[in-house]
């Protein structure tokens, strides 16, 4: 089945679920983000990192993902961080986002790379037996 995103309006009632699934590509594993929560917010209540975190009010443009798969209603952006292009092709900030169902995403932004590189050395890490660096989803 081809991966669907859709952006609904914020006044849209989501489908009555408490819970949403989250991947952030690239992980191997989800997290879950309460309906009503923005996608960053709940991941760092988790304690979780994967997602960069910087002002957490969409001003600075660091927790910008691109939505793969998923529907979900997006508050207001500054264009200055996110073009109509860029809402368009669905690359949205993370803290601007609230889930409608499970989301797929990926970091996109400009510590994408930082990100990759996190992944990358706990997927070695994983691989030679030590600690991946990431906490555990409990």
């Amino acid at each position: 089945m081809e991966p669907q995103v859709q952006r609904v309006s914020g006044s849209e009632v989501p489908s009555g679920a408490t819970h949403y699934a989250v991947e952030i590509e690239g992980l191997g594993h989800a997290f879950t983000c309460r309906a009503g929560d923005s996608l960053l917010a709940a991941m760092v209540a988790r304690g979780l990192r994967g997602i960069p975190v910087g002002c957490r009010g969409g001003g600075c443009g660091v927790c910008k993902v691109e939505v793969f798969d998923g529907r979900y209603a997006a508050l207001k952006m500054s264009v200055d961080h996110v073009s109509a292009e860029d809402q368009a092709q669905h690359r949205v900030l993370a803290c601007r986002i609230v889930p409608h169902s499970d989301l797929q995403v990926r970091v996109i932004g400009q510590m994408a790379n930082t990100v990759r590189r996190l992944i990358d050395g706990a997927s070695q890490a994983e691989r030679s037996g030590g600690r991946n660096g990431l906490p555990n989803q409990s």
